[in-house]
């Protein structure tokens, strides 16, 4: 299915998606065709019906988006060695 189609189908929702078929260009993730797993009303139950799907089947490409996005393009960062803990500071 083609995000057009998503977000008409599922206006204004949270979706869970699995890329179908997907390209990489330039380190942007271009999603061409997706299956809908699941739409959410929130972003929490979004991510956390995320989680559990990936724990079962990490090897599964999926996103969480909102359909008031126009595209779904990814930036992908790749990490390397040991990732290190970090600190946030809020004013």
């Amino acid at each position: 299915m083609k995000w057009a189609e998503i977000t008409a189908l599922h206006p204004s929702r949270f979706v869970l998606v699995e890329a179908i078929k997907a390209c990489s260009n330039n380190n942007v993730r271009q999603l061409e065709d997706m299956a809908v797993i699941q739409d959410y009303d929130d972003p929490q139950e979004a991510w956390s019906g995320y989680k559990k799907l990936h724990k079962l089947h990490p090897n599964r490409e999926l996103y969480v988006f909102h359909t008031s996005r126009r595209d779904v393009e990814v930036v992908e960062e790749f990490f390397s060695g040991v990732r290190q803990p970090f600190l946030i500071l809020t004013p």
